[in-house]
């Protein structure tokens, strides 16, 4: 099973497929951007295998990476 999570958008390379680098709990890592192309840089969104799979408002996203935290999925 692949759990998604969340992770802020920190470069946007637009194009017929975008993709984004996002910030994972301090790591960088590539998401494609295909199925939320109205994201821009700072929005928070669902990663699954390397997919923006849904927009989070920041609340949101703070409070599911403490819980990812708190159960040792992610660093501090």
């Amino acid at each position: 099973m692949c759990v998604a999570i969340p992770a802020r958008i920190t470069q946007i390379t637009p194009g017929e497929l975008p993709m984004a680098l996002v910030d994972v709990a301090g790591r960088c890592e590539p998401c494609c951007l295909a199925y939320h192309r109205d994201a821009v840089v700072g929005d928070y969104v669902l990663v699954q295998n390397g997919f923006a799979v849904s927009l989070l408002d920041p609340q949101a996203a703070a409070e599911s990476l403490a819980a990812f935290a708190e159960l040792g999925l992610v660093g501090p």
